[in-house]
């Protein structure tokens, strides 16, 4: 395979190309999605994602969590050979491939929150703040899990304490300095700028002929990936923030599932997979 460059704000990522195109890709968030919101379980999901395998179906995962975690969930669900959306968009991790280790794009996040008015800065904690114990105990996740979680390359998760009032001031200064704050399921999370939507559109690019697309979600950070999709479903989660109703919800081309995390993935899934492949035969 070919390999190119891309490149966000100047932090460069390999990326293969050249795929080979399958008749369907999914694009799909993690925690409160794929995985379970208490147990990050994706046993139930199990069933779609055999027979995704069988049928060459790509899993392209595209969470906040961080290439270190991704890497780790892709190898175990057997997709080491898609690419995955890392990081809430800002960044790709390459199929096959070892975790890139530039850090630069992180440490420029950091710089921008140390410069922030003392007051506003209080009312953020990021992953960055905590030991890793701390973000064990904060995520739930293992202590493993939780290193790993705690290796940001290009965006900083974290907590807002403040008034709605104050956060809009935060987004306003950070957004001077080309940080997009977006919220998902669990975390406030910053970054420069690229959506998970928008990473979608790099990898499908990659396929000829293009694949019909389909993205998994459940919470407002995942609406553009969910609304670019040629068929999108929002994942029932009762814990988050949620996402309103959308617009292609009224031709059908957006759905929402009846029960939450992986179970109602794995519902949603095989649907899509028996409705392509029915009508393509």
């Amino acid at each position: 395979m070919a390999v190119s460059l891309i490149c966000l704000k100047g932090h460069h990522i390999a990326m293969t190309t050249d795929f080979t195109a399958p008749r369907l890709i999914v694009f799909s968030d993690l925690d409160g999605t794929l995985l379970d919101h208490g147990s990050y379980s994706w046993a139930p999901a199990k069933p779609a994602l055999l027979r995704m395998r069988a049928l060459g179906v790509p899993l392209v995962l595209a969470s906040s969590k961080t290439a270190f975690e991704i890497a780790d969930l892709r190898r175990e669900m057997g997709f080491s050979d898609c690419p995955a959306i890392v990081e809430n968009g800002a960044g790709i991790l390459p199929p096959g491939e070892e975790v890139p280790t530039d850090r630069s794009a992180h440490v420029a996040l950091l710089n921008a929150l140390a410069e922030l008015p003392a007051d506003l800065r209080a009312c953020f904690t990021g992953f960055s703040d905590w030991s890793v114990a701390e973000v064990a105990e904060n995520t739930g996740l293992p202590l493993a899990q939780a290193r790993l979680a705690a290796q940001r390359q290009f965006s900083e998760p974290g907590l807002w304490s403040g008034t709605p009032e104050a956060q809009q001031d935060f987004e306003t200064i950070l957004a001077e300095k080309g940080i997009a704050a977006r919220q998902g399921g669990r975390y406030l999370t910053l970054s420069f700028g690229a959506t998970k939507a928008d990473r979608m559109a790099d990898i499908v690019a990659r396929y000829d002929p293009r694949p019909v697309t389909m993205a998994l979600g459940d919470a407002p950070n995942d609406v553009e990936m969910i609304e670019t999709a040629d068929f999108g479903t929002v994942v029932m989660n009762s814990y988050g923030p949620g996402i309103p109703p959308l617009a292609g919800e009224a031709e059908g081309r957006i759905t929402r599932t009846n029960v939450p995390g992986p179970e109602g993935w794995n519902i949603a899934v095989l649907e899509r997979i028996a409705q392509d492949y029915k009508e393509k035969g």
